[in-house]
């Protein structure tokens, strides 16, 4: 068996606000978030949430997508690996629906940039109210 297998992926939400006047420049900004929630099923699902608006009036142009990705993984890999992987196998998703949103809105197609988070520490909850370190703090 493969480490993971992404099943399926749906989007759960979208938000989009395009308020603009016609033939503006807008300088965009992108911030992502991406969780994995685990079951004992040998399951996982990854969130990704993507947020494209311009910096200077994001009240007139924002894009807010969450979409989910649905696992099937092997025991034994490291949670911080399997996040990366599952990220790296969704993000296409989310940059392939932002293209064609935005595409299919009267506007130039909007690319989103890839973060590599391998190089990135990665928090994980370990109980209530404490926050383990995936990485050591240099």
């Amino acid at each position: 068996m493969k480490e993971f297998e992404l099943k399926t992926c749906k989007v759960e939400s979208v938000e989009f606000i395009n308020k603009l006047p016609s033939n503006v420049k807008i300088e965009l900004s992108n911030k992502y978030s991406y969780n994995v929630g685990y079951s004992k099923l040998n399951t996982c699902s990854g969130e990704f949430k993507a947020e494209i608006f311009d910096k200077n009036s994001p009240e007139r142009f924002r894009i807010l997508v969450v979409m989910k990705g649905f696992f099937t993984i092997s025991e034994g890999i490291a949670k911080e690996q399997l996040h990366i992987k599952t990220y790296d196998a969704i993000f296409p998703h989310v940059k392939a629906f932002v293209s064609t949103l935005t595409s299919n809105a009267g506007i130039p197609p909007i690319f989103i940039p890839y973060i590599d988070i391998s190089n990135q520490s990665i928090y994980r909850v370990e109980m209530p109210g404490k926050i383990k370190r995936t990485e050591e703090e240099e």
